[in-house]
């Protein structure tokens, strides 16, 4: 036999050798691999890798330097409770607190109500449905930064289309001060916070109510039952389960929003439209106290997680 034979009779063997071997790990994992528990863990590891670099660590590290007292570009000193300490006692701090609060109920609110009115109108039959609901979505699509920027030019003192109207049905010039009135200034960003967040509410109720079988309002209708009484009775209760997942979200999102209240506003006037987000950045960012920043920014996490564990508590119930 020549050495070329051998050599060739070498790799096969040792590709042989190499798919048994191959073949005999395969048979090992496979059984491991088919246990729920397992397959269960390999699917979630990548997400929960993903939320531990990039949501765990910032979230620990905000921690720290809460205890800190962290000027920027400075070395940051252990000072314990002393910012939280802090924000107690400033008055700026209980404004955007309330600010905030304020900002998040009457948002929230206007959102599920007008939400589901959208919801029960696009599940109607009429022509042309799928384009009407495709345009509802752009306000959800659109950047928030751009909206807020086409925003800022419709609530304009010089240039607002809504002042122009104003002054038409004799309003004195140049108009209301949308931005620059305190009240006027909440008003506009909540206005602004329900036009961009009635599609999200809107789209998912509308999944929901595709899911109610026709059976249900034909049995309530021939029972006798008035439009009302089918909302009251068969859509509502039906839609509960969805319409708290949603408003949990919505909170979840009102509560710390920033690009639009700090593009349209960034706080002012006067600190009447300063959240907890914003407030926390020009803190961090403005006036370069990371310490002070960061425990402003963690003073939100408790009355989320309150508010997280009574809308689980009553969907556990329900």
């Amino acid at each position: 036999m020549s050495v070329s034979s051998e050599l060739q009779c070498c790799r096969l063997k040792g590709r042989w050798a190499d798919w048994i071997t191959s073949g005999l790990s395969t048979m090992r994992i496979r059984p491991w691999l088919d246990r729920e528990s397992v397959f269960s863990w390999l699917m979630l590891a990548p997400p929960l890798l993903f939320l531990a670099a990039f949501v765990g660590y910032p979230f620990c590290y905000g921690i720290v330097l809460s205890l800190q007292d962290r000027p920027v570009a400075q070395p940051g000193v252990f000072v314990g409770l002393k910012n939280f300490a802090t924000d107690l006692k400033d008055p700026v701090f209980w404004r955007v607190a309330s600010n905030t609060f304020i900002y998040t109920g009457i948002a929230t609110l206007l959102k599920a109500l007008g939400g589901l009115g959208l919801a029960l109108a696009m599940n109607q039959q009429f022509r042309m449905k799928n384009l009407v609901r495709a345009v509802l979505l752009l306000p959800f699509i659109v950047p928030t930064v751009l909206s807020t920027v086409a925003w800022m030019w419709i609530l304009d003192p010089a240039f607002s289309v809504f002042n122009w109207f104003l002054i038409r049905l004799g309003v004195p010039k140049p108009g209301p001060s949308w931005l620059g009135n305190p009240i006027l200034a909440m008003t506009s960003i909540i206005v602004i916070n329900t036009w961009r967040g009635l599609p999200f509410y809107g789209i998912t109720l509308l999944a929901g109510l595709q899911t109610i079988s026709p059976e249900l309002y034909e049995v309530a209708t021939v029972d006798g039952a008035s439009g009302f009484q089918r909302f009251r009775y068969v859509i509502l209760p039906l839609l509960q389960p969805i319409l708290l997942i949603v408003t949990l979200f919505s909170v979840i999102f009102t509560f710390a929003d920033f690009q639009l209240v700090y593009v349209l506003t960034h706080g002012g006037p006067q600190n009447a439209t300063h959240l907890f987000a914003t407030y926390a950045f020009d803190l961090a960012m403005g006036a370069g106290q990371l310490g002070l920043g960061a425990s402003v920014a963690l003073s939100m996490l408790p009355a989320l997680a309150l508010l997280i564990v009574a809308l689980t508590r009553y969907m556990q119930r329900q």
